[in-house]
């Protein structure tokens, strides 16, 4: 579907529930804040269902949008979610009407899609429908999708970061979005636990290729303590580290191995992680492997070193 198409399509409909994704960033909790605030100045009844998991850094943005859980009749639509596998915990088999997304490797799984990978952060592709409709931006939907769009950008500094990035900020900040309290929490604080995960990372990675490849396997007994804010984006933290062009974290979770994958252009974190089933953005990717973490280091490495080993 274009642009216009879903636009007139959500027009149309009423009684909607918004669906995020699992661990929930600051696109998807966005750009479900900002369409649902849109749908309801339209005179929809709109709501975003619950996400158990969202960051507490986040869950502001939410607040009197949600619901427990969808009716009968509702019209559902996902936000930033590249696969079925990748919806809400709880929501995984629910008949999805239409998906928004960004994510060119993406899995289709709705009836109707919107899907425009040259977008930097879904964010954008919900700010065109505002203007499809004709709604201006207020400072609760712009504080949404500045959210939505300076997260997926690395706070627009990420390569995947154009023109249009800024354009939908400009026009966030000129709608009233108060970003400095935003900006603080989400990219100028760190805890105290997280700066001791990254001083682990850091002692216990593992370096290929000059440095240029890195690779840490995180046990979980490293983690205790840590809460979801400590651990958002710390795979980020080792990319950070000077000389790394991609690294590779894995995580002990429930099912298995978290993997996250992070690069500068020039190399593709989603082909590593389609290895194991996963995917995402070139630039940052996740997959979750089901063996033991010492079996999943072995395999990530082996297929970084085949990828970018020579």
């Amino acid at each position: 579907m274009t642009t216009a198409d879903t636009a007139a399509w959500l027009r149309s409909r009423d009684r909607l529930c918004i669906l995020t994704h699992c661990r929930p960033d600051g696109d998807t909790t966005g750009s479900a804040a900002a369409l649902c605030l849109g749908l309801r100045k339209l005179g929809k009844t709109a709501h975003i269902l619950a996400n158990p998991e969202l960051n507490g850094k986040l869950a502001f943005l939410h607040e009197g949008l949600t619901k427990e859980a969808p009716e009968e009749g509702d019209t559902v639509v996902a936000v930033d979610t590249s696969a079925r596998c990748r919806l809400q915990r709880g929501a995984e088999a629910l008949p999805v009407d239409l998906r928004i997304d960004h994510h060119g490797v993406g899995t289709p799984f709705a009836d109707r899609e919107l899907v425009d990978a040259s977008a930097a952060a879904c964010g954008q592709i919900i700010y065109r429908i505002f203007r499809e409709w004709g709604l201006a931006l207020d400072p609760q939907t712009g504080l949404a999708l500045y959210v939505a769009v300076s997260t997926d950008t690395g706070c627009f500094r990420f390569s995947n970061t154009a023109a249009e990035s800024f354009q939908v900020a400009a026009a966030c900040v000129a709608a009233g979005a108060q970003i400095y309290p935003v900006n603080q929490a989400l990219f100028d604080t760190v805890s105290r636990k997280k700066l001791q995960l990254q001083g682990w990372m850091a002692e216990n990675a593992r370096f290929y290729r000059e440095g240029r490849l890195a690779l840490c396997a995180m046990p979980k007994e490293v983690e205790e303590g840590a809460t979801e804010d400590d651990l958002d984006n710390i795979a980020g933290s080792l990319r950070s580290i000077e000389g790394v062009e991609l690294c590779a974290l894995l995580r002990e979770a429930e099912g298995g191995v978290k993997l996250s994958v992070r690069c500068v252009p020039g190399y593709d974190a989603a082909a590593v992680c389609a290895r194991f089933g996963g995917g995402g953005h070139k630039g940052a990717s996740g997959a979750t492997m089901d063996m033991d973490l010492a079996q999943a280091a072995q395999a990530v490495e082996a297929v970084l070193l085949e990828l970018y080993g020579g």
